[in-house]
């Protein structure tokens, strides 16, 4: 920020009326110079250039306290502004596909923009999608995206052949780890030859209904063994319905020009419903518009409410007629329910909720139409925020995994994909390592409790810009220690934070803190080590629930620590007594060597040291001022003695 700047805000200052404070002079001046870096669109680094500005320029105390306020409520602007525009892009391709069908002229067309967006969303070697022949009895290639080999995209199937006849048979998705291994189905020389010269291993394919009837088949593969997800089955299952509504809307559209040519009757009847269709039409337009300005599922209903000139809720499962939204989603239309009409909001068979249109027994059947496919679209919005939330952990997880394996050494490459995380690898950071310490009833419930804890470590990760991964039946978490903090501190709110996210108690071993982790990531692995010892040490310890250090378990940390740290563990127990003698020149340290060293007696203690016994008295009791009261219980003496011997051996190594 230049001076001209600083000056004009200075002005705008001084120029506020006679009836305003200071206080609020100096705040709405100080909005100024962060207003302008939101305009221009500045780094969040710049944010800190005002305030040291200020500083460097004298400015006074209330005017930099007003620029400390108003910066942080500036980055949660710039932040909030980021992530609009990061949720645009990704649910531009999904809500473009609705837009597409919305204003249908070309069926190829939609057909192509539906396989490469799955594609591309799926991240996928090839996609492709075939449509059944009633006239020839078999199967055939419609439309395929990153297909490399011609006898593949020529291929015609019988039914029942190959992993499409699986589907097709079964009228759900399928999905094969590879391929040539897989004898589920029929392997024919055609289909097989084909599917080798593509090279596919791994191939998932899911239906496209029309009602109760398999049309087609939309296919993914990879040219490697991958291991598809429930949500990129859904995610497959929902642009396949996006396809059948394609195809459907289609087919309508050419009935109806066959009913204008054939009948003058239909042209008053396409004349009727073309207001309808055009709401419809207008419907999908507003949706990909609402959606790609960063909208939510309650303004998809707002949007749909205006059109339907009703009132329609977006609600959660429960919260829905449970025959009726069980109907809805068995047969995948909207079901009315007395006065209202609910359409079921699912992806592959999981039920997210319901739109529910209010008051309104009479419905045509394409506003009907109008309203299951803002259910659709409303289902597909859902499902791109979960996968953009799950995408965004399993990125952070793999950047951690790939510290703790000290895979990628490149500090610079270990940089660049952080700071993608906003994460700072040139920052201090501290490794816990947590893991779950309720009773577990089977193994699918220690699962999920695992899969929440790791989720709920991810999203803390997410938040205090660090990263987390699931490893050796817990999690694993890498966080920035913040100035004046401890990693006893972190490590005990990590576990409370943790425990009740999870309604379960969690224990958090910390490591001691580590620098420089692009530079030396084989680091992250001995801190990781060191953060795993902690965790077993209060587990046996029975404190269950908690979090701690090395640094909390007294000589015992000295075992534990992964860098043995000798002199801070003396320090931590005897440091002030050194320190007063080396101040006064006293010696605290030598009396408290012969009292141990005499059986803890005083009178011992003053013939060994030749002083009045006196004296012995009033050096420990300094000793209890210095160290504390309990500093003769047995767990504290056996820690200052063996801080006394270290302390010795070091002193005689410096010699």
């Amino acid at each position: 920020m230049s001076h001209d700047q600083v000056r004009s805000a200075e002005r705008s200052e001084a120029g506020a009326g006679p009836g305003a404070g200071a206080g609020a002079s100096a705040a709405g001046g100080a909005e100024t110079p962060f207003l302008e870096l939101l305009a221009r669109g500045a780094s969040a680094d710049a944010y800190e250039q005002p305030v040291l500005l200020a500083r460097a320029e004298g400015r006074s105390a209330e005017w930099i306290a007003a620029l400390e306020r108003a910066k942080p409520l500036a980055l949660r602007v710039r932040s909030e502004l980021e992530g609009r525009r990061r949720r645009e892009a990704e649910l531009s391709a999904l809500f473009e596909t609705a837009h597409d069908l919305a204003g249908l002229r070309d069926l190829d067309a939609v057909l192509r923009a539906i396989v490469q967006r799955a594609r591309s969303l799926l991240g996928t070697d090839v996609a492709y999608l075939s449509l059944n022949d009633p006239v020839r009895g078999d199967t055939y290639m419609r439309v395929t995206e990153g297909s490399v080999a011609a006898r593949f995209q020529q291929l015609r199937l019988g039914m029942g052949e190959g992993l499409g006849g699986l589907v097709a048979q079964t009228a759900r998705p399928y999905v094969t780890d590879d391929y040539f291994k897989d004898d589920r189905f029929q392997h024919t020389v055609a289909i097989d030859a084909g599917v080798r010269d593509e090279g596919l291993v791994a191939i998932l394919g899911v239906p496209l209904m029309l009602g109760h009837h398999v049309i087609g088949v939309l296919f993914a593969a990879d040219r490697r063994a991958r291991v598809f997800d429930r949500e990129q089955i859904a995610l497959l299952g929902s642009f396949a319905a996006l396809a059948a509504a394609a195809i459907d809307t289609a087919n309508l559209l050419t009935e109806t020009r066959s009913a204008l040519a054939g009948l003058e009757r239909a042209n008053e009847i396409i004349r009727d419903r073309s207001g309808v269709i055009e709401r419809a039409s207008d419907v999908h337009d507003r949706l990909a518009e609402l959606v790609l300005r960063g909208g939510g599922v309650h303004d998809v209903a707002a949007a749909v409410s205006e059109v339907l000139d009703g009132t329609v809720e977006f609600t959660e499962a429960l919260a829905a007629p449970a025959r009726a939204l069980e109907a809805s989603r068995a047969d995948g239309h909207a079901v009315r329910h007395e006065d209202d009409w609910i359409a079921a909001v699912a992806a592959g068979g999981e039920l997210l909720g319901a739109l529910v249109l209010r008051g309104h027994p009479g419905l045509d059947p394409v506003d009907q139409r109008t309203l299951e496919r803002a259910a659709m679209v409303t289902s597909l919005l859902l499902l791109a925020r979960r996968s953009a939330a799950e995408a965004e952990q399993r990125v952070r997880g793999e950047l951690l995994d790939d510290l703790l394996d000290a895979r990628d050494r490149d500090p610079r490459l270990l940089r660049e994909r952080a700071a993608r995380l906003r994460a700072d690898l040139d920052a201090t950071h501290v490794v816990l390592a947590a893991r779950l310490d309720g009773p577990a009833a089977d193994a699918d419930q220690e699962a999920d409790a695992r899969r929440r804890l790791w989720s709920a470590a991810s999203h803390l990760a997410a938040t205090r810009h660090g990263l987390a991964a699931a490893r050796d039946g817990g999690t694993v978490l890498l966080l920035p220690l913040e100035p004046g903090d401890s990693a006893t501190e972190l490590a005990r709110r990590t576990a409370h934070h943790l425990g009740t996210a999870v309604h379960e108690a969690v224990t958090v071993g910390a490591s001691a803190p580590v620098e420089d982790l692009a530079v030396h990531p084989d680091a992250i692995a001995a801190a990781y080590a060191e953060g795993r010892r902690c965790l077993d040490a209060l587990r046996l310890l029975g404190r269950t629930g908690d979090g701690a250090a090395a640094e909390d378990f007294g000589f015992l940390g000295l075992l534990l620590a992964g860098d043995r740290d000798i002199a801070g563990f003396v320090d931590r127990t005897i440091g002030p007594v050194v320190a007063y003698d080396d101040r006064r020149g006293t010696d605290l340290v030598r009396t408290l060597d012969a009292y141990f060293g005499c059986g803890m007696s005083p009178a011992r203690t003053k013939d060994e040291l030749h002083v009045h016994v006196n004296t012995v008295a009033q050096r420990l009791e300094r000793v209890g001022r210095l160290l504390g009261d309990d500093w003769q219980s047995p767990a504290r003496a056996l820690e200052i003695q063996l801080a006394l011997r270290l302390h010795r051996l070091s002193v005689l190594g410096q010699d």
